[in-house]
């Protein structure tokens, strides 16, 4: 069996620190910087030839560093003769730019993947893609893992009665992930009607389902970003009445005046799973991480022993 091995870019090293935790393992010694002309620097310093590796690095802002700095990573394993590449991106930058929704715009999430592959990635082990069916824009194999399981757990340790929760879709997109998590949570369902201005801004018109009054109200999306939807859900929810609003959400991008509205808005509780790593000066009180660490360690475990990981998909899809 060859041997496994992890590096972690440097996105998100508290995660691949944990995973590696969970598996027992040492954290790859990888040297990264940029020259004095701002150009990324690389070098591998272990011997990898004929291993198994996995190069863990979320995509998040600011992106494009991050994307290109995994990319040189990739580059250097392939040009070291690594038998396996794998590339785990917990969270994928540029994921809502996957369709031409107007002319003379890019798809850049299929470039961005064209990118990935063309660099020398073998495989590619992700979480809760904003639309599943960029998995096709890859040419190797994808593993699209789902949080779900993490924010259930959550929500079912909330001093809330079962029959006092109400699982609401922030949009009309997010219902078929809504109603996962209310047929498990053995939940109530209800909708709100989001229309968008423009590309920052959005209103909330009408909310479909309910009864919402007297309700613990729980939004689950995969991921909050600038938090203008979530705030203007929260605020619909208590004007219908509802006693209380938590958010649970996989990827905790939190830019723009993003923390600012969450902590204005009727939120008691957001949490976001360690995808992303929140900074310091974001971490208000109403703030949860989770880790998803565990499930990543074992489809990594599952991958690197070419297992089947659909249990795994079976455990955590919605």
């Amino acid at each position: 069996m060859r041997e496994l091995k992890i590096f972690s870019g440097q996105a998100n090293r508290p995660l691949a620190k944990a995973i590696c935790n969970f598996l027992h393992l040492p954290l790859g010694e990888v040297t990264l910087g940029k020259f004095p002309d701002g150009e990324n620097f690389c070098k591998i310093e272990e011997d990898i030839r004929g291993r198994d590796i996995f190069l863990i690095q979320p995509t998040c802002p600011p992106v494009n560093d991050h994307i290109f700095e995994l990319l040189i990573m990739i580059d250097s394993c392939k040009r070291a003769s690594a038998a396996r590449i794998t590339t785990v991106i917990p969270y994928f930058g540029y994921a809502r730019q996957d369709r031409k929704d107007e002319g003379r715009v890019p798809i850049t999430a299929k470039l961005v993947a064209n990118l990935i592959t063309r660099a020398g990635a073998d495989r590619v082990l992700t979480m809760d893609l904003h639309s599943p069916q960029i998995q096709g824009f890859f040419d190797v194999p994808v593993d699209n893992m789902y949080a779900a399981p993490v924010l259930n757990d959550f929500v079912a340790a909330l001093d809330v009665a079962p029959e006092k929760r109400i699982v609401v879709s922030p949009d009309v997109g997010s219902i078929k992930r809504a109603l996962g998590h209310a047929k498990r949570l053995g939940a109530k369902l209800a909708i709100v009607d989001k229309r968008r201005d423009n590309p920052t801004e959005t209103r909330q018109e009408h909310l479909i389902g309910g009864p919402v009054a007297g309700m613990v109200a729980i939004m689950f999306d995969d991921m909050i970003s600038t938090g203008g939807s979530i705030a203007g859900a929260a605020a619909r929810l208590k004007e219908a009445g509802a006693d209380a609003v938590y958010v649970a959400a996989t990827h905790g991008v939190l830019c723009g005046k993003a923390i600012e509205k969450i902590g204005a808005a009727p939120i008691s509780m957001l949490a976001v799973t360690d995808t992303i790593p929140i900074s310091p000066d974001k971490m208000i009180p109403k703030i949860k991480v989770l880790s998803v660490a565990p499930l990543l360690a074992e489809a990594i475990k599952r991958i690197h022993h070419d297992q089947s990981i659909s249990i795994l998909f079976d455990k955590t899809e919605q």
